[in-house]
């Protein structure tokens, strides 16, 4: 087997152990900020170090990507240069910004009342 080889089994051999070791210490992080900020400013109760480790957990579960191509920032590219299209499909934000340009006055003002009327805040005088 070649070097190469023999690289990618150890990292695969130690990555396990190297995320629980890293899970295991922003269980900590996560409890020292908790602890040292929420209570005073929301009035919460103080949380315990497994209940930061869950709370870390549940977090990753509802808004992490678990190592899927195509989420987070570092995959955004450059939203300001106005390009169309990002490497995994969707848009970006040069999209809706050439696309806000072409619109007229007229319909500019039409979208600014339908947005406002989808959340549910009365029409403004334009």
């Amino acid at each position: 087997m070649n070097q190469r080889g023999m690289n990618r089994r150890r990292l695969a051999f130690f990555f396990p152990l190297f995320a629980l070791l890293a899970a295991l210490l922003l269980g900590a992080v996560v409890r020292w900020l908790w602890n040292a900020i929420l209570p005073a400013l929301l009035d919460v109760n103080y949380i315990t170090y497994w209940q930061a480790v869950g709370l870390l957990v549940l977090c990753r579960i509802l808004f992490g990507n678990f190592g899927r191509p195509g989420g987070g920032p570092r995959n955004w590219g450059n939203w300001k240069n106005g390009s169309a299209e990002m490497p995994g499909g969707g848009a970006r934000f040069g999209y809706w910004r050439n696309k806000w340009k072409e619109m007229t006055p007229e319909d500019r003002i039409r979208f600014k009342q339908e947005m406002r009327r989808r959340c549910g805040k009365p029409p403004e005088n334009m």
